[in-house]
C-alpha cells in the first residue's frame, strides 16, 4: 500500500523536486500550494491549496486527505521564507510574518495531523530546517530565530510522539540553486536602503549569501534525504544536507562559542 504524504510549499525548488520524487517511486504525494486555482486531485501527485498561515486551509486540506486517503502517513514541514533585516529596523508585521510562516504554520500543520498519525500508531514528520537553525549570521536573525525554534521543536516533540510509533526528524539544508533570492526572501527597506547605519554590512554579506544561492547546485540531496528519512526508521534525528550544512553544524558542535563565531567571521570577512 503506498503512504500518504502531505508536503506544505510544495510549488517550488525543495518542495516541489520532492514532491516529484516522492511521487515517482509510487508515494501518493499531496503537494501543498497557495494557489486555490491549481487543486488537483487526479494521479499520484496531487496539488491541494493549503496555506499555512489560515489555520481553515490547514483544516480543509487535512480533511479532504483524509476523506480521500484514510490516512496521511508522512507529514513534509516544508513552507518557509527568510526575512533580511538587521533586528533594529525589522518591523512588527514583519517579524510576525517571519514566525506565522515559518513556525506557527509548521505548529499548525503538524497539530492537525498528529491525531491521525496518533490513533494510526504510525508516522513520519519532517521539518525542513536550515543549518541557520544551529547558528547565526548577520541580518538573518529573524530566521535563524525562526530556525532554531523549528529545531526546539523538533527535539521536543520526539518525547511527545514516542508512544505512538512517530518519528520527527529536521532537515538542516544548507544553501541550494533555487527561487528562494527570488520568491523566497524579504528584505526590510531600511536595512537595504542608502542610508542604513549598516549599508557597508549589507553591501558586503547580501552578495555573498546571493551568489551561494544563485550558483548553488540544485536541492536534489534535500529531495532524497526525505525519502532516505520515510524509509529508514533509523534514520538520525537531525540531517545536515549541503556544503554549509555539513561544513557548519559539526563545527558549532566542536567548537567553543568564542572559537566558532570566530571560524564564522573569517569565513564571511565579517
Amino acid at each position: 500500500m503506498s503512504k500518504v504524504v502531505l508536503i506544505t510549499g510544495a510549488t517550488s525548488g525543495m518542495g516541489e523536486l520532492s514532491a516529484k520524487l516522492l511521487s515517482d517511486n509510487g508515494y501518493i504525494v499531496y503537494a501543498g500550494t497557495r494557489d486555490q486555482n491549481a487543486q488537483t486531485l487526479s494521479g499520484n501527485l496531487k496539488n491541494i491549496y493549503i496555506d499555512v498561515t489560515k489555520t481553515d486551509s490547514i483544516k480543509n486540506a487535512v480533511a479532504t486527505i483524509i476523506k480521500n486517503e484514510g490516512r496521511i502517513d508522512v507529514l513534509v514541514n516544508n513552507a518557509g521564507y527568510g526575512l533580511l533585516s538587521t533586528l533594529e529596523d525589522g518591523t512588527d508585521e514583519e517579524i510576525f510574518n517571519q514566525f506565522d510562516v515559518n513556525v506557527f504554520g509548521l505548529i499548525k500543520t503538524t497539530r492537525e495531523v498528529l491525531p491521525y498519525m496518533r490513533e494510526a500508531k504510525s508516522g513520519v514528520i519532517i521539518n525542513i530546517s536550515s543549518f541557520l537553525g544551529k547558528m547565526g549570521l548577520p541580518l538573518l536573525s529573524h530566521y535563524n530565530a525562526s530556525k532554531y525554534a523549528v529545531e526546539g521543536i523538533v527535539d521536543s516533540l520526539r518525547f511527545e510522539t514516542l508512544p505512538f510509533n512517530i518519528r520527527v526528524h529536521s532537515i538542516q539544508a544548507g544553501l541550494f540553486g533555487t527561487n528562494f533570492v527570488k520568491k523566497g526572501l524579504v528584505a526590510n527597506a531600511k536595512t537595504t536602503s542608502e542610508n542604513s547605519p549598516y549599508k557597508d554590512l549589507v553591501s558586503h554579506f547580501v552578495p555573498i549569501v546571493a551568489k551561494a544561492i544563485n550558483e548553488g547546485p540544485k536541492p536534489e540531496p534535500i529531495a532524497q534525504t526525505i525519502k532516505m528519512i520515510i524509509e529508514n526508521e533509523n534514520a538520525d534525528i537531525s540531517i545536515p544536507v549541503g556544503v554549509e550544512a555539513t561544513t557548519f553544524v559539526p563545527l558549532r558542535k566542536e567548537l567553543s562559542d568564542k572559537e566558532f563565531e570566530n571560524k564564522i567571521k573569517e569565513t564571511f570577512g565579517i
